[in-house]
């Protein structure tokens, strides 16, 4: 039998962006929305449980913004269910877990779970040109099984063992890949000192929460966004744009607010997405706070110091 069936269910966070839950799906399986955590946007162990059946086959943790999901509780629910862990890792390569895992000590992000995804689109922290992505495995089986799949479902050239598609990465791009790989920890330090910059500059502000790095993890902030109170957050997006600082809104809409799959997602109980939405309250409280500001590598202090003015400005 197929590893996944139609009608098999995958959970997922409710505050992520849509490809997580698209290629569900796409495959005629049920995405199980689960509720995140305040502090860090990830995806919440604690609800986990309560939303898996027995049709429930992953659990598919979003490492987002940049930083790890918890992924020692939740690796220890997927044992404890024998269930698969489809890590997406697009916005936090380089993150790295704090301490030992599944017998690795300090992994990075994308190599805890049975399968690790991650995109290269040029505005990820390791970009290439155009479009792009790999998928990670420790399982020499199954990276056999995914290179067969992203080649035509071929092992031996013309000779087709199972349903494939053409998802080979573009020669050029990953030659732009080979190169920028090796300075990918330059990178992560440099977003890092933006965010030092922001936190320190911002910290005395008291109309917006900063974010906040678990201890279990590091951060390579793809991302760094605020938490904006007194529902602010369009009016000082609105400000900042008249002052030429670009910022942006990752994501205005929680999944279970998204029309593609009101009639498709679940929540814990098999409760229909929308009706269950009392335990996804976390999720659309972000929706409607979260501001990110500009974070790049070639940030210098004058920008940061022009960002953070600005942020004052609207407070003052």
């Amino acid at each position: 039998n197929a590893l996944l069936n139609e009608g098999d269910e995958v959970i997922v966070p409710a505050f992520t962006y849509v490809a997580t839950a698209e290629v569900i799906a796409l495959l005629g399986l049920v995405p199980v929305l689960v509720d995140v955590e305040w502090d860090t946007f990830n995806i919440d162990p604690c609800r986990i449980e309560e939303a898996i059946t027995p049709r429930t086959k992953a659990i598919v943790p979003v490492h987002l913004f940049g930083q790890c999901a918890n992924m020692g509780a939740i690796m220890e629910i997927a044992a404890k269910h024998n269930l698969y862990v489809v890590e997406d890792n697009a916005q936090a390569i380089g993150a790295q877990w704090k301490g030992a895992i599944n017998g690795k000590e300090n992994p990075k992000s994308g190599t805890i779970g049975d399968i690790g995804c991650t995109s290269f689109f040029p505005s990820k922290n390791l970009g290439c040109f155009g479009d792009g992505g790999a998928m990670f495995s420790n399982n020499l089986q199954l990276a056999e099984r995914l290179h067969c799949i992203a080649n035509h479902g071929q092992k031996v050239k013309y000779h087709h063992s199972i349903i494939g598609c053409n998802s080979r990465l573009d020669t050029l791009q990953a030659a732009v890949l080979d190169v920028k790989l090796k300075h990918l920890d330059e990178y992560i330090v440099s977003r890092q000192a933006a965010a030092a910059y922001y936190l320190q500059e911002l910290d005395s502000v008291e109309g917006i929460e900063l974010p906040v790095t678990a201890d279990y993890t590091t951060h390579v902030y793809h991302q760094f966004t605020l938490k904006v109170r007194d529902g602010k957050r369009d009016a000082l997006k609105e400000f900042l744009a008249k002052r030429d600082i670009p910022s942006m809104i990752y994501y205005p809409l929680p999944l279970q607010r998204q029309e593609a799959f009101v009639p498709i997602a679940k929540v814990a109980g098999g409760t229909a997405a929308l009706e269950g939405e009392e335990k996804l309250k976390v999720a659309t409280e972000l929706s409607g706070r979260v501001l990110s500001l500009p974070m790049h590598t070639e940030l210098s202090e004058e920008h940061l110091h022009y960002i953070c003015k600005g942020i004052k400005a609207f407070y003052r």
